[in-house]
C-alpha cells in the first residue's frame, strides 16, 4: 500500500520506518527541515535503539519530505502523529491536529483515503477531525470527483527504548473506525504483523512465543479510550507499588518482596509493579491529565486516575526528604543524580522525576550534580540554565558528594564499579531512586543505602 505518516517523533518514525520496512510505499512528511534532512541522511534524530539499522534496511521504501503535496496524493492511508501537548486546563492541544487535517484534506484525491489518528487524542476527536476535513476539502476548488475518505483511529501502545520489538511484535494491534471499509483498509495494512508473516530484522529478532497478533476492531470512541484506560492503567499499579511501598517501609516490610508477591498473582501481574521515584514520560503524565479533562467535561471526577497523579508526584518529593532526614541539612551539600532521562535506552526529558527532584533540590540550597549517559546533550540545549549542573563525567557525579541519587535505570549504572566509587565521595551514601541495588552488598561497600520506602 501507499503510506503517508504525517509527524516524525517516536510515533509517527516507528510507524513509517517499521511500515516501509514490512513493504508498504511510505512517505513521512514534517514541516522541520533540518529533521527531515537528517532522515534523509540516514539519521535518526531522536535517540531509539536500532532506529537507524531500521532506516537502512527500509531505505528503498521511505521518503522524507516537507511538503503535504508530495506525501498525501495517492496514498491508502495517512496516518497523523502530530503532537498533542496538553494546554493549561490538562486537555490536549489539538492546534497542531487540526493543521495537519486541514493540510491532509488540501491534498487528498484518491479513490478512498484512511486518515487515521495515530496521536493520543480525545475521546470524540475522530468525528472532530473528519469534519475538519470534510470542510477543508469542500472548499477547495480543485477537489477531485469520486474522492472519498474516512477517518479512523489506531492508538499506539510503544515503549520509549523498546519502540520497534512493540511495533513488529505487538501484545494487540487496536483499529477504530464507524466505516467498515476503512477498517478492512488497515487489516490488510497491518496483516503482515498480525499473521507475523514477515523476516524479522537481525538486531530485533522474533521473541520465541510470538504467534498471531490479536487484532482489535471497534469503533472510534472505544478505540481513543482504549489508549487513555491503557496508560491511566499502567500509571496506577506504579503510583499503587509506591503507595505500598511507603507503608512498607513504616511498618518493617520489604516492599520487593511485597511486590513480588503480589506480582505473581496472575491477575495482577508483576510487570509496572516497580517501586521507586515514579513514571515520566510524554504518555502517563498527559494521557492521565486528558482523561481527568475529559471527565470533566461530562461531570465526573476520575478519583482513581487523579490519585495516581498525586502519588505519583509525590514520590519525587520523597526523594528529597529522605536525603533531608539523613543529612539534616541540604544547604551547601553536593548532591549527585544518576539519570536524566526519564527512563533507559531514550534521551527524552518531558517529565523526567530527575529535573523535578534537582529542582527541589536546588531550591533548598543544595549543589547538584546530573549525569546521563545519553540524554546529557539534549539536556544541554532543552535546558541551558541547568546546563552548568552537568558532571561531564561519571566520576563526576560522585566527586566530594554528600548523597548520590539513582533515579534512571540505565545498566550502566547497575553494572557500575560501585565500590570505586566510595572513595569518591565525602560522605556515601546512595538513595536507590528504582529500588534495583543490593542493599548488602552495597553495605559491604560502605555505602549507607536509602531505599524510597524507608
Amino acid at each position: 500500500m501507499k503510506v503517508c505518516v504525517v509527524g516524525t517523533g517516536y510515533v509517527g518514525l516507528t510507524t513509517g520506518v517499521s511500515l516501509a520496512f514490512l513493504g508498504h510505499q511510505v512517505t513521512c512528511v514534517d514541516l522541520d527541515q533540518q529533521k527531515v534532512d537528517m532522515l534523509r541522511a540516514g539519521h535518526c534524530p531522536i535517540y531509539e535503539p536500532g532506529m537507524e539499522d531500521l532506516l537502512a534496511e527500509a531505505a528503498g521504501n521511505l521518503t522524507f519530505t516537507t511538503s503535504y503535496a508530495d506525501a498525501v496524493p495517492g496514498a491508502d492511508v495517512v496516518f497523523v502523529a502530530v503532537q498533542t501537548p496538553s494546554a493549561a486546563d490538562g486537555s490536549p492541544d489539538l492546534r497542531y491536529l487540526r493543521s495537519a487535517a486541514e493540510s491532509v484534506a488540501q491534498n487528498l484525491d484518491n479513490d478512498f483515503t484512511v486518515v487515521v489518528n495515530k496521536s493520543t487524542v480525545p475521546i470524540g476527536s475522530g468525528n472532530w477531525v473528519d469534519a475538519i476535513l470534510r470542510d477543508s476539502f469542500a472548499v477547495r476548488d480543485d477537489r477531485p470527483e469520486n474522492c472519498e475518505f474516512s477517518v479512523a483511529s489506531n492508538p499506539e501502545f510503544l515503549r520509549e527504548g523498546n519502540a520497534i520489538h512493540d511495533t513488529l511484535f505487538p501484545d494487540r494491534i487496536v483499529i477504530g473506525s464507524d466505516n467498515p471499509r476503512s477498517l478492512e483498509v488497515l487489516n490488510q495494512l497491518y496483516r503482515p504483523i498480525i499473521n507475523q508473516t514477515f523476516t524479522a530484522p537481525s538486531f530485533a529478532p522474533r521473541p520465541d512465543d510470538t504467534t498471531a497478533v490479536p487484532l482489535v476492531s471497534t469503533d472510534l470512541a472505544s478505540a481513543e479510550l482504549i489508549k487513555y484506560a491503557a496508560n491511566a492503567f499502567l500509571a496506577l499499579k506504579i503510583s499503587f507499588v509506591n503507595e505500598i511501598g511507603q507503608l512498607a517501609g513504616k511498618v518493617g516490610a520489604d516492599i520487593t518482596e511485597v511486590a513480588r508477591g503480589i506480582g505473581l498473582d496472575q491477575r495482577i501481574g508483576s510487570r509496572f509493579l516497580e517501586p521507586g521515584v515514579g513514571w515520566g514520560g510524554s504518555c502517563f503524565g498527559k494521557d492521565t491529565k486528558a482523561l481527568i479533562a475529559t471527565g470533566a467535561e461530562y461531570n465526573y471526577e476520575m478519583p482513581i486516575v487523579r490519585a495516581a497523579r498525586d502519588i505519583n508526584q509525590r514520590q519525587r518529593a520523597i526523594a528529597v526528604e529522605r536525603l533531608q532526614d539523613e543529612l539534616r541539612i541540604l544547604k551547601g551539600r553536593k548532591i549527585g543524580l544518576l539519570g536524566i532521562a526519564f527512563k533507559p535506552n531514550t534521551d527524552d526529558l518531558r517529565d523526567s522525576p530527575a529535573l523535578d527532584i534537582a529542582n527541589l533540590l536546588i531550591a533548598r540550597g543544595a549543589r547538584v550534580r546530573l549525569h546521563d549517559p545519553i540524554a546529557a546533550e539534549r539536556f544541554r540545549k532543552e535546558y541551558p540554565e541547568m546546563a552548568p549542573y552537568l558532571a561531564e563525567t561519571l566520576d563526576g557525579a560522585f566527586d566530594d558528594c554528600d548523597a548520590v541519587v539513582l533515579v534512571t535505570k540505565w545498566a550502566q549504572y547497575l553494572e557500575l564499579d560501585w565500590g570505586k566509587m566510595v572513595g569518591l565521595m565525602r560522605t556515601p551514601i546512595v538513595l536507590d531512586g528504582r529500588n534495583v541495588l543490593d542493599r548488602d552488598r552495597m553495605t559491604r561497600l560502605g555505602f549507607k543505602y536509602l531505599s524510597m520506602a524507608g
